[in-house]
């Protein structure tokens, strides 16, 4: 059996004190890709704030065996990281300086100075996504694609055990879709490490993550769980062909993709 990486039991959260998320379960191994699906409102990103420890919570959340609201902030930066949609840039920071960002968990010393070691894992992160001709780029300068390729080589370079997406892909053109995940996919299933990914898009979801988890109005609609295993039975081809989809979204998702497909010819 795989080695569990994260485990939540009966998970509670939400914001000044009305619940958004209600009593959810759900456990990720190394290796997997897990996909959290469901309709605008139903507590998919509310869930991930948990799960960094962002937001307080009931229930239990534990990394690696350890309980989340009772780990350090760098403790925890070195097991978790969180990458959100585009957003502003509000800070005057180059591309190398951005991803160094992320060694921060390591640093040592009064003054949490970088190591020669960190620098080596930053040049290597830019090199292995492309970016290390933009270094010494200031952020504004950055493209979309180009910009949210330096967030996830800052959450890489962090060398975490489990990335958490919220919906990453919102924003960028089909080809940095594809290449942001089909990066990740590799990345997990080379180093044995974890995603746990919000995704509105089904085809992108049921292309590149092995498992999925539904949800609807802060609760679970379908994960197909195995008893006593940490892992999705038949995994997420298996959870979006099922009826469960098509409750959740109110269409028959499945007809609609295939007839989708046909326009192509």
């Amino acid at each position: 059996m795989s080695e569990e990486l994260l485990r939540c039991e009966g998970v509670f959260a939400g914001y000044g004190g009305a619940p958004v998320v209600r009593d959810i379960s759900l456990s990720v191994c190394a290796g997997d890709m897990l996909c959290i699906a469901g309709p605008n409102g139903s507590g998919k990103s509310t869930l991930l704030k948990a799960v960094a420890a962002i937001l307080p919570y009931g229930g239990s959340i534990t990394i690696d065996g350890k309980e989340a609201r009772h780990l350090p902030r760098r403790e925890l930066g070195k097991r978790v990281a969180l990458l959100n949609q585009l957003s502003r840039v509000y800070f005057p920071y180059t591309v190398y300086e951005t991803v160094a960002l992320s060694r921060y968990a390591y640093a040592s010393g009064f003054f949490k100075t970088s190591s020669k070691e960190d620098g080596k894992i930053v040049q290597s992160v830019l090199a292995e996504l492309e970016l290390d001709s933009l270094r010494d780029v200031m952020l504004d300068e950055l493209s979309g694609g180009q910009l949210q390729r330096v967030y996830l080589a800052r959450a890489i370079a962090q060398d975490p055990d489990i990335i958490l997406l919220d919906e990453p892909t919102n924003h960028l053109d089909l080809k940095y879709q594809i290449e942001l995940l089909r990066y990740l996919q590799g990345w997990v299933h080379g180093r044995r490490k974890a995603v746990v990914g919000v995704m509105h898009d089904l085809n992108l979801a049921l292309t590149f993550f092995d498992n999925a988890f539904l949800m609807s109005a802060g609760k679970t609609a379908a994960a197909g769980l195995s008893t006593g295993e940490p892992s999705y039975t038949g995994g997420t081809r298996a959870l979006f062909t099922g009826g469960s989809l098509n409750a959740v979204y109110g269409i028959d998702v499945p007809a609609f993709m295939r007839q989708s497909l046909a326009n192509w010819g």
